[in-house]
């Protein structure tokens, strides 16, 4: 008979992964302290697709959690909506949204010294731009809080680059009424490692749209979990990315669906090239039997441009209730459509050319979403410049 006594960690006694299988997503054992987690293997259900052995740094060592440097940029009729602060670990705003899921979320709640908040208030639209660039290529942790208040209405964009060795915690609160959108910017160097987990709790009537764009790093992954705990809350998630060779980028989804009349849209589209590039996506939506007339639909789709690129698209949908207005998924990984190569070149346009704008017209169904005229700009140059790696490829692999 197994001894509990002697079981190492809380996630193995409180009922985790090691003796009772999850039967719900909703089941999956969560905790504050990192201490008790079980080491990760890679093959625990959240981490099985991800190079685990390129994260020691993140999993296992105590992280410097101290401040580090960013910048604001706000714009809006009444800049005064949106304003930022450091706060202690003891501000109630902390850990009022969700729990870490593992590992390296708990790793970064353990070791954070101080929360950078960043509140939007107000019915006036304000703009606000969050610059970090100065993390430094040592392990760290960061947490981080948009508080957006009852019906106010604002953007957030959390705006990434330089080096990084970053776990990572976001809490998002949307407030009941609150309209609010947040972008989060992935440009990292080319050996940059970053493994997020946002949390988002929606109110009642409330619409959060949050986006996620990888662009660079060598490992970034971002995972997001929607609660929706208020009659009418409304959540759209997208992403977008672009992996080059040796590059893993990765989003885990998790929508909760958690009172009635609520409604969800999930979309995530990437492009992959050169030997070793590989996207994940893992998509889980749970409809609660305290959410009835929910609306729900979520979807991945990866366009392969090369040999030697790989993409996990794993989409799950759990109904705990007969009385939903819809729910759906679609998933679906693939090379070029050679029918719109052919009717392009058909109609005089260059190979080449055709095959950009293929990408770009599969890209642009989430680009157009962001609603952000400076992150799609940005994004539209990032990928044109990837385009002109693509192409590159190509003629050297028809060459060969």
């Amino acid at each position: 008979m197994l001894d509990h006594s002697k079981l190492p960690s809380k996630q193995h006694s409180d009922g985790g992964w090691g003796l009772v299988p999850i039967q719900s997503r909703a089941g999956r054992f969560s905790s504050y302290d990192v201490a008790d987690f079980e080491p990760v293997t890679g093959f625990e259900a959240e981490w099985k697709y991800t190079p685990v052995a390129s994260l020691g740094a993140l999993l296992d060592v105590k992280l410097d959690g101290g401040r580090y440097d960013f910048s604001i940029e706000i714009d809006g009729a009444e800049r005064s909506n949106l304003s930022t602060a450091w706060v202690e670990r003891t501000d109630a705003r902390i850990g009022s949204v969700s729990t870490p899921e593992e590992r390296a979320s708990a790793n970064a709640w353990t070791g954070f010294g101080e929360a950078l908040v960043v509140t939007v208030s107000g019915d006036e639209l304000v703009e606000g731009r969050v610059v970090r660039s100065a993390f430094g290529a040592q392990p760290r942790a960061a947490h981080t809080i948009i508080e957006a208040k009852p019906n106010s209405k604002g953007t957030v964009i959390i705006d990434n680059s330089g080096d990084a060795l970053l776990a990572e915690n976001l809490e998002i609160s949307v407030g009941d009424g609150a309209r609010l959108t947040v972008v989060s910017v992935q440009d990292w160097a080319h050996d940059g490692i970053h493994v997020a987990n946002h949390f988002a709790k929606i109110g009642r009537d409330a619409f959060l749209k949050h986006v996620i764009v990888s662009l660079s790093g060598s490992i970034v992954r971002v995972n997001t979990n929607a609660h929706l705990v208020g009659e009418g809350g409304d959540v759209e998630l997208f992403g977008v990315y672009f992996a080059d060779a040796g590059q893993h980028l990765e989003q885990q989804v998790y929508i909760d669906h958690d009172a009635p009349h609520t409604k969800s849209r999930s979309s995530y589209r990437g492009a992959l090239q050169g030997q070793g590039a590989r996207a994940v996506w893992i998509g889980d939506v749970l409809i609660r039997p305290s959410a009835p007339g929910t609306d729900s639909y979520e979807e991945n789709r990866n366009l392969l441009l090369t040999d030697g690129t790989r993409a996990d698209s794993v989409p799950n949908l759990e109904i705990e209730t007969g009385d939903i207005a819809g729910a759906g998924h679609a998933s679906a990984s693939g090379r070029f459509d050679d029918e719109q190569l052919f009717y392009l070149q058909s109609r005089g346009v260059p190979e080449d050319e055709a095959r950009r704008l293929v990408v770009r017209g599969f890209l642009s169904a989430i680009i157009q979403k962001i609603g952000v005229p400076a992150v799609q700009e940005r994004l539209e140059a990032a990928i044109e410049t990837e385009l002109r790696s693509s192409i590159a490829l190509n003629r050297d692999e028809r060459a060969s």
